[in-house]
């Protein structure tokens, strides 16, 4: 993709309007724009970013048998009002009403319609568990939505949820999910710390959410450190390796600040081991037993004639919330870096081509060399303006391509400046530069 052709409005400097460096640089580069309060476009670079996650976040909940589907935005309040949730919910929920005056509401979230969906075509235990999940965009009107992406009214989320005859098997849907959502931030190259947390307006009596730490986090955590050192790599699906798996992080002291208990903190984590800071929430799962499914009548027959309400979990991980939220842990605010993992990054490489005007070889080199790139599946963007070199290098260290290729005078015959974008520049023929790409996107 040549830049010329590329919508990427690149502003100066950061507006003065953006408090965090997600938002700063959400807007400079040109990756979301404000519609109105709290609410957004996403521009070309945003949503491949965001694309890129969401892939991700689908291939790791299919990975645990979850079936995807497509719920609506717009749900009836009939629904609601079965499950209690209606009054109770609060002024998040956007209410509507339609030309046949009936009661309408812009989801915040999909408890009720999902369990409507249920109840509607599964009768039978043998029909059980049942993992769903859509993603979505969702609405909820803050009181004061701030931060750009981070707490905007409108976001894009993954919710998922399970449908099981017992509480052990339920548990046992939680505990997959509970994996799943280690190994998704684990892609996204996130180190997220699974904290015992408060169920909130969703309910139930279980309930862990998955910090990532930043200083710009709204969430205080506390937690013991050697909860960094555990790794799920060799959990399995079985019920005893992911029950294992889950004990192992909660024999370790991680809440959130609704949690905390000072004494307890200070009982059980020796002070060498304490770290108290702030974390951004990126994925919340609940379980709550049959809090919908008895209201709403959700139901299966069991052996003996004797009937059941289901028992249900909840699962969501914000997808816009993400692009932010690497942003957050990821960008280099002294050098104006931005360090995209590779998974998610909008493009692998910058071609970083030093044009003359009188002279077109240097351009003609990165055009040679992307296809080279493109028959090997590497994404490439080439700066094919005629700014000076510290202009394109500074531009393309905000959009933030994990590599960069600079064709100029070093340049010479195979040999080719590369480089990761914060690294050290290495001399490599074009067929190495593409192996070492490969081998990462391979590893992801």
């Amino acid at each position: 993709m040549l830049l010329s052709n590329s919508f990427i409005p690149i502003l100066k400097n950061n507006p003065s309007e953006a408090k965090i460096k997600s938002h700063q640089l959400m807007l400079r580069v040109g990756m979301i724009k404000q519609a109105s309060a709290g609410i957004y476009s996403w521009l070309p670079l945003g949503f491949k970013v965001m694309k890129k996650i969401e892939d991700i976040v689908r291939q790791e909940q299919n990975k645990i048998g979850a079936q995807e589907i497509l719920m609506p935005t717009i749900q009836s309040s009939e629904i609601w009002k079965e499950s209690g949730r209606y009054d109770d919910y609060g002024e998040e929920m956007l209410r509507i009403t339609d030309r046949q005056n009936r009661e309408m509401l812009y989801g915040p979230t999909n408890e009720e319609q999902v369990t409507e969906i249920f109840r509607s075509s599964i009768k039978s235990y043998k029909s059980l568990p049942q993992l769903m999940y859509h993603i979505q965009w969702k609405f909820r009107d803050e009181i004061r939505p701030r931060f750009g992406i981070m707490r905007g009214r409108e976001f894009y989320m993954k919710d998922a949820y399970s449908f099981d005859v017992s509480d052990e098997e339920a548990f046992y849907s939680y505990n997959k999910f509970f994996l799943s959502y280690l190994r998704t931030f684990k892609r996204l190259s996130l180190t997220a710390i699974p904290m015992a947390a408060d169920t909130g307006p969703i309910g139930g009596n279980l309930s862990h959410e998955f910090i990532i730490l930043a200083d710009t986090g709204e969430s205080k955590i506390f937690t013991d450190k050697r909860i960094f050192d555990l790794d799920n790599a060799d959990t399995q699906l079985e019920k005893a390796s992911l029950e294992s798996m889950r004990k192992k992080y909660e024999q370790f002291y991680a809440v959130t600040d609704e949690k905390f208990n000072k004494e307890d903190f200070e009982k059980i984590v020796s002070k060498e081991n304490q770290l108290i800071t702030k974390g951004i929430e990126v994925g919340h799962i609940f379980y709550f037993g049959d809090k919908y499914s008895k209201p709403m009548g959700a139901s299966v027959d069991l052996p003996g004639g004797k009937k059941d309400f289901v028992k249900m979990g909840s699962y969501g991980i914000g997808v816009s919330r993400l692009v932010g939220a690497i942003i957050e842990a990821k960008y280099d605010d002294k050098n104006e870096i931005m360090k995209w993992p590779l998974s998610v990054a909008p493009y692998d490489i910058a071609l970083i081509p030093m044009i003359n005007k009188n002279d077109t070889s240097a351009l003609d080199k990165a055009n040679n060399i992307n296809i080279e790139l493109i028959k090997n599946n590497i994404d490439a963007i080439i700066d094919d303006t005629d700014e000076n070199f510290s202009s394109k290098i500074k531009k393309m260290n905000l959009i933030g391509a994990p590599y960069q290729i600079i064709i100029g005078k070093k340049s010479e015959g195979d040999l080719l400046e590369f480089k990761e974008t914060s690294g050290e520049t290495q001399n490599l023929p074009l067929s190495k530069i593409i192996e070492i790409i490969t081998k990462q996107k391979n590893s992801i």
